[in-house]
């Protein structure tokens, strides 16, 4: 199982960082700092509220002086940044969110930190607060920064303005209407790093959640131009696939479902034992006379706690079939023990989906 992202902030990372600190903070207390770091209730903190923890005692250090204080953050960014060879770290996300936390008040000299701060730790999360604040001015810098000679800037551009940024807060003004994000994501389309043309894509999946139409009518005016631009163009489009939507999937290529047909869908035992794997067969015939795109995927009907059904869709592949040619798969859905999700004994279901279409829907019981 892998080490918990929160357990990344400990001793051997704070200690080192106390050190930085003290070459640009006047008169900083290490044993303090560390002493309020490491208080009684730090074993007990989860991720975010740790960074948040850590910020905070290196406001107790820095004072009132809040655009002296983000000055000195930006000398700790750029020194941790230039002598430790460090970029797109995210351990030093606690610098980003003594901004987000403390420079709200003060705008001008808060961009100005996050523009260097980003470089070292991402500021997508810090950015967000200024949004909601500021939208105009916030989104006349991000504007800016979609051109910047470094393609963490320009990431951030996009990435800040998300709608509903993982992790992030949700900025409900972007949600209910996207068009400031436009111009942003049309500087940024060709951008000639893949960073920064993914966060384009996440961007834009995220809006169509929202303004599927019009998220539709853009992708439909960018596919077509370049390897590139395509592949950010099918990524921005996952949601719309995963949902069957029929303008996407044609948007693509994927064939009618009615050129398809699907036989001998069952599983291999009906009764799974958590920890091993649903295993299921089934053959998918192309009847067209000619050869047909096909995008393959299943939804499991996982049963939750409250005996009520929830379904996650999964994909098995995509890729073209011959005309009149039958092909065979057999396949396995694993329920190893994980701790993003858990598993309650049942009866839970498996569907098949071919180009968007639901197929009928088998039932197996989980077991422990």
């Amino acid at each position: 199982m892998a080490e918990p992202l929160k357990n990344y902030f400990n001793q051997h990372f704070v200690a080192p960082f106390s050190e930085v600190c003290k070459k640009h903070i006047a008169n900083f207390n290490q044993e303090k700092f560390l002493a309020t770091v490491f208080d009684s209730n730090w074993k007990n903190l989860e991720l975010k509220p740790r960074i948040k923890h850590i910020a905070f005692a290196l406001h107790e250090q820095l004072g009132s002086e809040i655009p002296k204080n983000l000055t000195c953050i930006v000398g700790l960014a750029e020194d941790i940044r230039i002598n430790q060879n460090k970029q797109d770290t995210f351990e030093y996300l606690i610098l980003a969110d003594y901004v987000e936390v403390y420079g709200l008040e003060h705008f001008k000299e808060s961009l100005q930190a996050i523009e260097k701060i980003t470089v070292l730790a991402t500021c997508e999360f810090a950015i967000r607060p200024f949004l909601l604040k500021y939208p105009e001015q916030t989104f006349e810098q991000l504007y800016k920064w979609s051109t910047h000679p470094h393609a963490s800037v320009r990431r951030l551009a996009s990435e800040g303005c998300r709608p509903r940024l993982p992790w992030g807060m949700g900025l409900a003004p972007l949600k209910k209407d996207a068009s400031s994000i436009y111009p942003i994501l049309e500087t940024l389309k060709d951008d000639p790093s893949l960073y920064v043309r993914r966060s384009v894509a996440n961007n834009i999946n995220d809006i169509s959640k929202d303004h599927p139409e019009a998220i539709l009518k853009l992708l439909k005016s960018w596919n077509g131009f370049s390897e590139e631009r395509n592949w950010l163009v099918k990524h921005a489009a996952r949601t719309l696939l995963k949902q069957g939507n029929t303008q996407a999937l044609a948007l693509f290529g994927y064939g009618d479902f009615d050129n398809f047909k699907v036989t001998n869908f069952q599983f291999l035992t009906k009764t799974v034992q958590i920890g091993n794997a649903a295993e299921f067969s089934f053959s998918l015939q192309n009847k067209n006379s000619k050869a047909q795109k096909i995008r393959l995927e299943y939804f499991v009907h996982f049963l939750l706690a409250n005996g009520k059904p929830s379904k996650k869709i999964f994909k098995i592949s995509e890729r073209e079939i011959a005309a009149k040619t039958t092909l065979d798969y057999l396949k396995k859905h694993s329920f190893k023990i994980i701790t993003t999700r858990k598993y309650y004994p049942g009866t839970h279901s498996i569907s098949l989906v071919v180009n968007g279409v639901e197929l009928e829907t088998l039932d197996f019981e989980l077991a422990e």
